[in-house]
């Protein structure tokens, strides 16, 4: 099974990226997590924050494997704990499709891209910085996995 991590934004730091990919090699080979950087569209005053959004929302959609399911990161989707997601990831595995987690720009997700969404999922409640949502996310990937394989991590 593949998860795609697409997320709006590229040129991440340095701290962002090892955390990231560290946690993403810890994965099995039968799990692997991608990222998909997505450029953000440009902000300007001569340039609508729409116009911004919808480039990022056409790249966003693009990017999702076909027969994917798609979860949409929003601070108004259904809050998990670890084992809540370590039993989705043990669905997902169950269902043998591939999984696409859509984080939006610094304006969120388009319409588009939260109708195409099957689950809006919410890491917290918190404003998070995008670059910490990756390594949060690529961690608790990693930690609901440990908790299927039993493995001691988690404890």
């Amino acid at each position: 099974m593949r998860i795609r991590l697409i997320a709006v934004g590229t040129r991440m730091p340095d701290w962002v990226q090892a955390a990231y990919g560290e946690y993403a090699k810890r994965l099995p080979r039968e799990l692997t997590l991608e990222l998909v950087e997505i450029p953000l569209g440009q902000r300007s005053k001569s340039s609508s924050t729409a116009a911004a959004i919808a480039k990022e929302s056409a790249a966003i959609l693009a990017a999702v494997g076909e027969g994917d399911r798609v979860i949409a990161l929003e601070v108004k989707g259904k809050d998990w704990s670890t084992e809540q997601l370590s039993q989705q990831l043990a669905k997902w595995q169950m269902d043998g499709g591939n999984v696409s987690l859509l984080v939006g720009g610094p304006d969120g997700l388009s319409d588009e891209c939260r109708a195409r969404a099957d689950v809006h999922w919410s890491l917290s409640r918190l404003t998070l910085p995008h670059p910490l949502v990756r390594v949060l996310l690529s961690e608790q990937i990693y930690r609901a996995w440990t908790i299927l394989a039993n493995h001691p991590y988690h404890k």
